[in-house]
């Protein structure tokens, strides 16, 4: 049997399954790569909010990554939720040069809880930024990096100018779900890929759910997948929408707040 793929997300937990390295092991194993995690927080959440988080001490994050790093060698790693400072240079010193790396920039929960401080922020965009081979903000997140209002799609196209050309990514797409243009309902969820060889976007019908918790982390851990198989950037995207879509779609209707999404209904290549 060949050797399998293997990616490595490094995130706080989700103890009802949606979000974070939950939902992240869970979108690995539907692509059919091997899955790995190391812990930066401890969350108490659901469906309707944080109620607690306890962040893990620096020795115990620079042991769960030596372990890792010392035995399996991952193809693709992500980051999700990185609580501070601190905890980002521990993790900066393990990030391989050439291994595609996958930074989605927790800020928010989706039930507006703020879950990283501001000296993170900062650490995040000065620090972290420039190494990741694609970074994976929905539009309140992308408003945090790039300090202005994003209300216009012309606003996602100079956004996208500023992550690229003055902040220093190499790749970023922009989640279009949460935009709604002002006043005016939008019909369809797009989402823009901004690269150094030119930009992309994929627009799919807005599925009127409050069953959204999670999608950022599946979003980006199916994108961490297929770059540990080699894809190429275009084409993880490509695939990460679809399966997202149809996650959303045929959501398990749990929760009685914003449920979670389906991590095993996506059967396409």
């Amino acid at each position: 049997m060949a050797k399998m793929n293997v990616a490595l997300t490094i995130a706080g937990t989700d103890p009802t399954g949606g979000a974070g390295v939950m939902a992240d092991l869970k979108s690995f194993q539907a692509r059919e790569v091997y899955g790995m995690a190391v812990i930066t927080s401890v969350l108490a959440q659901n469906t309707c909010g944080v109620q607690s988080i306890a962040d893990l001490g620096l020795e115990m994050l620079d042991a769960q990554l030596a372990s890792v790093f010392s035995d399996i060698q991952p193809d693709a790693i992500k980051t999700g939720m990185i609580a501070n400072a601190d905890m980002m240079a521990v993790i900066k010193r393990y990030l391989p040069s050439k291994v595609p790396y996958v930074l989605d920039p927790v800020m928010v929960a989706t039930s507006g809880d703020v879950l990283i401080d501001q000296t993170a922020q900062i650490q995040l965009k000065q620090q972290m930024l420039p190494l990741a081979t694609i970074i994976t903000p929905n539009l309140p997140e992308a408003e945090q990096l790039v300090e202005f209002r994003i209300e216009s799609e012309a606003d996602i196209f100079r956004a996208g100018k500023v992550l690229l050309n003055e902040l220093g990514v190499n790749a970023a797409v922009i989640k279009g779900g949460h935009f709604t243009c002002g006043e005016h309902h939008v019909k369809e969820a797009t989402d823009y890929l901004f690269t150094r060889e030119g930009n992309f976007q994929w627009a799919s019908p807005k599925i009127d759910t409050c069953h959204t918790h999670g999608t950022g982390c599946t979003f980006s851990a199916v994108i961490t997948a297929e770059l540990a198989k080699g894809r190429s950037i275009v084409e993880a995207v490509a695939t990460a929408k679809r399966f997202i879509t149809a996650a959303i779609q045929h959501n398990p209707q749990l929760g009685r707040g914003n449920g979670p999404v389906n991590h095993v209904v996506y059967r396409g290549e």
